[in-house]
């Protein structure tokens, strides 16, 4: 059985191509691909190509798309694709946010994947409504407890816990940097997405005396207008009375950004489909970069790797920031308790071993 799992085909399934998305389900496949290097993986890839060969592990199915953004054409491509390899591999490995067509998806399962086994890793749930007309694909995993139980609530039955992890060695961990500190918040153009909030709780810190830059590096989404959303921040930025306010568009480069900021704020009023803790958040604590969050469910499973404040509670997430920029001890404390965290609970060795089991598990 060992020998027969060490050469099985699995497909990573997601919703588009690898290269342009990078979104939470493709990195979360490459990580699986990462770390079972001795397993046959598919996985879709963009094409035409654009640059240089990549480095993706397993191997490419080409999939038509301009930029590598899942799109309807490009989720379309990856379903019919999905169908046709789903039966030529061993094992089904889809990684999809429980989204607006889930419901319809998970439906047709078994014409769409086959009556093969089939694991279903859920990077996040949009609207927990969607549950209701959702059907487990196979056995479910999810990224934190909080989401697991509401899935187990929806009836989705064998549900596990495998926290994500990233690779430590591209996260180093880094001292503080002198000068003005950077303030950093990272995350889409969502209503709730947490950059009005962080706005808003970076204005009370300046107002109680704390003096910093903030940068908010933005992704857009498809159909989203990007400048006249980034103006948008803008404006309330000097309407609160902001004077250092940089807004980006995509970061080609996250490690430099990271390291040239010192602290990470992050209050999303809800996470809208991003995974349940989200690779920023841990990239940031592993590179020694204490994170300020708002309490929502899914990050309890960070412990008290930084510290959280009530939804929406400028107030409070505002004095939590001033904290962190004028304690030093307190911040090289939750600098090194974050790398810590990481390093425990969301390492690769803890990672590899829990898909190791679940594959064998579904294979045998």
């Amino acid at each position: 059985m060992a020998s027969r799992s060490a050469r099985s085909r699995v497909l990573l399934f997601t919703s588009g191509p690898w290269e342009g998305g990078a979104g939470a389900d493709t990195q979360l496949a490459a990580s699986i691909a990462d770390s079972m290097p001795d397993r046959d993986f598919l996985r879709f890839s963009r094409w035409p190509r654009q640059g240089p060969p990549g480095t993706a592990p397993g191997r490419g199915v080409p999939i038509v798309s301009r930029d590598g953004v899942p799109r309807v054409p490009e989720r379309l491509q990856a379903a019919l694709a999905g169908g046709v390899l789903a039966r030529r591999t061993d094992l089904v490995h889809a990684i999809l946010t429980i989204g607006g067509t889930y419901p319809l998806f998970s439906r047709l399962r078994r014409g769409l994947l086959g009556r093969g086994p089939v694991i279903h890793t859920v990077p996040g749930v949009m609207d927990t409504g969607l549950l209701e007309r959702a059907r487990p694909l196979g056995v479910t995993v999810a990224l934190s407890e909080a989401t697991a139980g509401q899935l187990r609530a929806a009836g989705f039955g064998d549900v596990r816990v495998i926290p994500p992890t990233i690779p430590l060695g591209r996260w180093p961990w880094r001292p503080r940097n002198p000068g003005r500190p950077v303030v950093l918040f990272a995350g889409h153009h969502d209503r709730e997405g947490g950059a009005r909030e962080a706005i808003a709780a970076a204005a009370q810190a300046h107002r109680s005396g704390a003096r910093f830059r903030l940068v908010l590096a933005m992704r857009r989404r498809p159909g989203q207008d990007e400048r006249t959303l980034e103006r948008e921040l803008r404006l309330l930025a000097a309407r609160e009375g902001l004077p250092e306010v940089d807004v980006l568009g995509h970061v080609p480069d996250m490690p430099g950004l990271l390291a040239a900021s010192d602290v990470l704020l992050f209050p999303p009023r809800a996470l809208g489909g991003k995974a349940d803790i989200p690779f920023i958040v841990l990239e940031a604590l592993a590179t020694g970069r204490p994170v300020v969050l708002s309490d929502l469910p899914q990050f309890g499973e960070l412990g008290f790797a930084g510290p959280r404040a009530p939804v929406g509670d400028r107030v409070r997430t505002g004095e939590l920031l001033t904290r962190l920029l004028e304690q030093p001890r307190l911040w090289e404390m939750l600098a090194r308790r974050g790398r810590a965290t990481v390093e425990e609970r969301f390492g690769p060795d803890r990672f590899r071993t829990e898909y190791e089991r679940l594959y064998q598990e579904s294979l045998a």
